[in-house]
This record gives C-alpha cells, structure tokens and sequence, in this order.
C-alpha cells in the first residue's frame, strides 16, 4: 500500500466521504465512514495534510483531527467547486478538496477556537433577540398610526354628485308657451 500524504474530507450528517492520495496525487482511499468511526480513522491514520471543506461543523472536525496531530486546512466551498470533475455527489467533493487542499496558491480559512466559534454563534441570537425587544417597545408605547393618513377603503361604486338637472319631456307633452 503507498503511503498517504493528503486526504479530502467531505462532511455531512451522518456519512463522511474520504478520499486519500499519495504524493504523485494517485488514489490510495476513496470510501465512506460513519461520524462515530472518523476520529478512529485518523488515529491509525499516519500524519499527513488533511482538507477540509469550511463550514460550521469543519471547524469541530479540524481541531479534534489537529489534537491526533494532522495538519488540518480549511478550504471555502467556492474555492472546491473548480475542482470537481463530475456530478455533485460526496466522493466528488472529497476528491476535490483533496486536489484543491495541495495546491501552492489556494486560500485557506483559518481554524476557529471554541471560544471563537461559540462567540460567532451567539452573536446573531443576541442580535435578534434585542431586535424583538425593541419592536415590543415601540408597538407598546407609538401612538396608532393618525386617521389623517389612512387610507380609505370603500366597497360602494363611486358616484358622481347629484346634479340640478332639468328633466326634458318628450315633444309631444311639451306645452307651447312657458307658464
């Protein structure tokens, strides 16, 4: 078996994909694994590069797999898409950050700490939450909005007002002089 020097990791769910390369970049490993077997995986894993692409849960994965002693790049999903040869599916995406991860002038983000990640988290709750309070407030204590500028909605057809208008008789009734 050739030795492993770069693995693409693709998270999801429940199934990750891994996708393993030698140093002339040739395919050594190419398969699933459940969430519970990854970190098992990695420990009998010998050290190498390991790609990643960003997102939420990368950050989780990137420093439980740094802790085993790889060296963990995350890559943003924009940067992988270039690479992915064929159809949108798992073991496309693990080849991809795999190839993309090796080369000289890609992007990287960098690791977050837990510190860092639950602070980034909390931050839009808080955000929202003082949002809430503030449309309590203002929806308590504005006064109704003025009758002046409301608009008014009516069902009834328009009509124009009356008219003083002169009924004319037919000729016939008409009298010949004016009274």
């Amino acid at each position: 078996m050739k030795e492993i020097t770069t693995i693409g990791l693709d998270l999801a769910k429940q199934i990750f994909q891994v996708h393993a390369a030698d140093v002339e970049g040739a395919p050594v490993i190419s398969r699933k694994l459940r969430r519970a077997d990854v970190l098992s995986f990695f420990r009998k894993t010998p050290r190498c590069l390991v790609g990643l692409e960003a997102c939420g849960g990368a950050h989780y994965w990137a420093r439980e797999i740094a802790a085993l002693g790889h060296e963990v790049r995350l890559i943003p999903p924009a940067y992988v898409k270039p690479y992915v040869k064929r159809g949108k599916t798992d073991a496309a995406d693990a080849e991809a950050i795999c190839e993309a991860v090796t080369r000289k002038t890609m992007r990287f983000v960098p690791v977050k700490s837990a510190d860092q990640q639950a602070a980034a988290t909390s931050e839009p709750a808080l955000v929202a939450r003082r949002l809430r309070v503030v449309h309590s407030v203002t929806t308590r204590w504005l006064p109704p909005y003025p009758a002046s500028r409301r608009r008014r909605h009516s069902s009834a057809p328009f009509r124009q007002p009356p008219s003083q208008s002169v009924s004319i008789a037919p000729p016939s009734c008409r009298l010949s002089t004016p009274v």
